[in-house]
């Protein structure tokens, strides 16, 4: 798999500041496959000066010729969807199935969703005596994560692109081959020069370059809580405008008069997905006490089938943290009914599909983000008791819902201190506002809200 040696700057690979190099490892089987430039502080400065520049004439460029552009970028994902595919397994680890299916597909999706909005989204209006207008925001500083690589970059770098932003893109350093392809297609797209740049480096370095720049207008971020606290302190000693999409510990409520099979079939799908790297996955299943039981013996069944169609986890730290997480979990009395801590293969980074019983509210296994196959079964009385530990946590991405009917579902999802919940097994909508409340995050991705984040207002009064 080719890797390209430099920074795509301005509308060229140009070299690299440094001579430092970052291994990407295949996590199926810990082999180094391509190697890929650490960029420093002036890497940054570099493309920062050169978004900065294409600013002021890409800003100008009317929304329907914007639209056209980020269009042909779907164009270009399109034709290219194998070999994103392809990539992301590569230095990801999922399946490749997978791969197509989510991590290559949902992404053009989104950009195409992005290309509509340019060209119809109201950038302008009157409002009583005045002409009120939507303005870019500027030069955004995009740092995205490693579990859904391409998916994060288009869900920053297209709406920022359809308001009239530049952008600079610092990604993961465990998958920057996906935002090495990213770039190309951008290139093959025909978008102007210095509207887009790509900074590849570790997140301390580059990332904190570009967090901290003096040119950035925006930081858009995905990630840890901790390091999105990190930046919305140094963002706001600036007075700059923040976009956090952080952590997440979201909770499956199964209500009593919930189909119990489906409920807990989806909801373990819904975690062994991407191999638990899921940022939104339903970790904590809430079950009424007089289903427990049922539950928790479908639960393990339906996690035993996932045994050998679940991916790595993405580097060996990752791997670490959540077998530590497991063994947490049964030090601290929670019952396991499927998989464990041991690794089911010598070789890669794999962990088998966990389901712990018995969890209570307060364990770690409950309150903190493990990232990997892991599932916490707890038990509640009522619904008062349901909603109690569903807001339980500093989180409130996502979550799920399962009742009788959607009404019952929706009067306790409205209930919930959460972002965005799935009723009744709802299907993705690319086109929903995706964020979370609490310290899930500040700010919106995806559909018409998403596109605002990267708005500024101005009014005219006649």
């Amino acid at each position: 798999m080719k890797a390209h040696d430099g920074m795509y700057i301005g509308g060229e690979w140009r070299a690299a500041v440094g001579t430092d190099l970052i291994a990407v490892v295949d996590p199926a089987d810990e082999q180094v496959i391509a190697h890929v430039p650490a960029g420093t502080a002036e890497d940054v400065d570099a493309a920062v000066s050169a978004a900065r520049e294409a600013l002021p004439e890409w800003a100008a460029t009317p929304p329907a010729e914007r639209a056209a552009k980020i269009a042909a970028l779907r164009d270009v994902l399109v034709a290219r969807k194998d070999e994103i595919a392809e990539t992301v397994t590569a230095e990801l680890g999922a399946p490749l199935p997978f791969s197509q299916a989510v991590h290559a597909g949902v992404p053009i999706l989104v950009a195409g969703s992005y290309a509509e909005l340019a060209a119809s989204y109201a950038f302008e209006e009157r409002v009583g005596n005045s002409t009120v207008y939507a303005e870019p925001v500027g030069v955004v500083g995009a740092i995205t994560p490693w579990n859904y690589p391409l998916h994060q970059i288009v869900a920053k770098v297209a709406p920022a692109l359809a308001a009239g932003c530049t952008v600079v893109l610092k990604p993961a350093e465990d998958t920057p081959l996906t935002a090495q392809l990213f770039a190309e297609a951008v290139h093959e797209a025909g978008i102007p020069a210095g509207v887009f740049n790509l900074v590849t480096g570790l997140g301390p370095v580059a990332g904190q370059a570009l967090a901290e720049h003096g040119g950035v207008d925006l930081v858009s971020f995905t990630g840890s809580t901790a390091v999105g606290k990190q930046i919305g302190a140094t963002a706001g000693a600036a007075v700059k405008r923040v976009a956090l999409e952080l952590g997440g510990k979201s909770a499956n409520v199964i209500l009593p008069s919930a189909d119990l099979a489906k409920a807990v079939g989806v909801g373990i799908a819904n975690v062994m997905g991407n191999s638990g790297q899921t940022c939104s996955a339903w970790t904590r299943m809430l079950v009424h006490t007089s289903r427990y039981d049922e539950a928790v013996a479908l639960a393990a069944e339906a996690a035993a089938k996932y045994g050998d169609r679940i991916g790595p986890l993405v580097n060996a730290k990752q791997h670490a943290r959540v077998r530590g997480y497991i063994e947490k979990g049964v030090a601290e009395g929670a019952r396991l009914v499927a998989g464990g801590p041991d690794a089911p293969r010598e070789q890669g980074y794999f962990v088998s599909p966990t389901v712990f019983a018995d969890v209570t509210p307060e364990m770690a296994i409950a309150q903190e983000e493990i990232f990997g196959p892991v599932v916490s079964i707890i038990r509640y009385e009522d619904e008062d008791d349901a909603l109690r530990i569903a807001n339980g946590t500093v989180y409130g991405l996502a979550g799920a819902v399962w009742a009788g009917d959607d009404a019952e579902a929706v009067a306790f999802a409205r209930r919930m201190d959460t972002g965005q919940v799935d009723i009744n097994g709802g299907r993705f909508n690319p086109l929903a506002p995706f964020g979370g409340y609490k310290q899930s995050g500040v700010g919106r991705e995806l559909g018409s809200h998403g596109l605002a984040e990267y708005l500024q207002t101005k009014s005219l009064q006649f």
